[in-house]
């Protein structure tokens, strides 16, 4: 993790305290907002990225941001075509030159209905951001916010290069240090799992590549991140890696990279699923997933206790830590349940039981 690097550390306490400051001190909605940031400013450097490395290899690519794009509430005009929007505009690159106003404005009205917009069926994470709100407020704020984050990259991209450290892994660590903020902000029994638990109970069930790892109230997808990494450490191990440094927390840190063959990270991406009951979670959970290198984490809004979800005997491997309060009503309970009761903590129990291959492992 970041506790060694001090500038990345103050950076993001910086955009914390200006969110802070610019009125939104609810560090869930704080942190809803910085990943909407983050996802666009992600969005335009791997685009960049993509069209680089095509005109490195002369191969053709079409980049996201060419052509128009008309907002869905004008499509079926008769001059639909009047509210046509330059792609372009929409990258992070190029609103974060405007005036604070216009830029703000911009965002709004533009940048992030044209996230929530982008095809649906093409990720999770575009999918889940159907109802996604923007609520920055002022322009300064999100002038400041813009800026921060930029400065963070840089410090990334810096360490990457300076220190040999995978970006993406860097880039995972910041998410994570973001997220540990929302330790304090638990409601509805939404805490994070401290990682060293995560770590402990990895250990346990020992996740191998190939099998169905799932979490049926997965948060922010700490159990899913602790399972891929305990695979990737021992991938790398067996490729014969050495002296791998451990974090604060006890887990090894490997690039995610090592020893993993383009098989084994396909394999490894089609592994995870994680479900929650809360759309800023699996908001949360698919960025978290996303800033360590998985590119389509495979976690949706469901409630695993109901009707709805019919799943059984799928994983080889469940983690969870359940929500121990609360209950459900009678009438959503999954009829396959054998528990007469609304319990969830129960409920949750016997739902990981189901989920279980024969002869699988739940923590």
């Amino acid at each position: 993790m970041l506790q060694n690097n001090h500038e990345l550390k103050s950076k993001i306490d910086q955009l914390w305290d200006k969110f802070w400051s610019g009125g939104i001190s609810n560090p869930l909605t704080a942190i809803e907002q910085i990943t909407y940031l983050l996802f666009m400013k992600r969005l335009d450097d791997l685009d960049q990225k993509k069209q680089a490395n095509a005109e490195w290899v002369g191969e053709k690519y079409t980049s996201r941001f060419s052509g128009t794009w008309i907002p869905p509430e004008y499509r079926d005009k008769p001059s639909a075509d009047s509210y046509a929007v330059d792609k372009h505009t929409l990258r992070w690159s190029e609103f974060k030159r405007m005036q604070a106003e216009d830029m703000l404005q911009h965002v709004q009205t533009k940048v992030f209905p044209f996230l929530r917009d982008m095809n649906g069926a093409e990720s999770h994470f575009t999918h889940h951001m159907k109802n996604a709100v923007f609520i920055i407020p002022k322009p300064g704020l999100l002038v400041e916010a813009v800026k921060t984050i930029d400065e963070i990259f840089d410090i990334m991209e810096r360490d990457s290069r300076d220190k040999g450290q995978a970006f993406q892994d860097i880039q995972g660590d910041v998410y994570e240090m973001l997220l540990s903020e929302i330790a304090t902000a638990g409601k509805n029994g939404q805490f994070r799992t401290p990682r060293h638990i995560i770590k402990l109970m990895v250990e346990l069930v020992r996740p191998q590549l190939g099998h169905r790892i799932a979490d049926p109230a997965c948060g922010s997808g700490g159990f899913l991140l602790g399972a891929y990494q305990y695979i990737v450490t021992e991938l790398a191990k067996k490729a014969g890696a050495k002296n791998l440094p451990v974090d604060e927390d006890g887990f090894i840190r490997t690039s995610v990279a090592a020893g993993l063959t383009e098989n084994a990270q396909a394999i490894l991406a089609d592994s995870l699923y994680g479900y929650d009951i809360d759309s800023t979670m699996v908001r949360l959970g698919l960025m978290n997933l996303m800033m360590h290198g998985i590119d389509e984490p495979k976690i949706d809004y469901k409630d695993t206790l109901s009707k709805s979800f019919t799943e059984e005997a799928e994983y080889e491997v469940v983690m969870a830590n359940p929500p121990f309060t609360g209950s459900i009503d009678k009438g959503d309970i999954n009829e396959g349940f054998t528990l007469a009761t609304t319990k969830t903590e129960l409920l949750f129990v016997e739902n990981i039981y189901r989920l279980l291959k024969k002869g699988g492992t739940a923590c």
